[in-house]
């Protein structure tokens, strides 16, 4: 989706939420569903009841292990189907601790997208 000038871009994505999630959520099974995280409860489906009924939510304790190993350099298709491309530090403010979490191209576009959308509500 293209940031244009105006807010009708926010209208855009604020007018049906609902299939704009579930959009989203299809998208990031379709690319993740053959992780080796993923994999074990989905067995490779992108279907988003399955994924419902499945994948339990989960702590950033449960993940570390997995993000630790792909950060020691093994392949990034442990938790991404996108190559990690660079891993970022929490602030630690919430608990105490810094927490390192993977990105990729497609995490940095969508944040580069929130921080043009979020300057131009402030702008308005």
């Amino acid at each position: 989706m293209r940031l244009g000038c105006d807010l009708s871009v926010l209208e855009e994505l604020t007018s049906n939420a609902k299939q704009i999630q579930d959009d989203v959520l299809n998208k990031i099974l379709k690319a993740n569903a053959n992780t080796e995280y993923l994999s074990r409860f989905l067995e490779g489906s992108s279907d988003k009841e399955l994924f419902k009924k499945n994948v339990p939510v989960v702590s950033y304790e449960d993940v570390k292990p997995y993000i630790d190993r792909v950060a020691n350099g093994e392949p990034s298709d442990i938790i991404s189907g996108e190559p990690i491309t660079t891993f970022n530090r929490s602030s630690g403010t919430s608990s105490g601790n810094q927490k390192i979490y993977p990105a990729n191209n497609i995490f940095i576009e969508n944040t580069l997208f929130g921080f043009g959308l979020s300057s131009i509500v402030m702008s308005n």
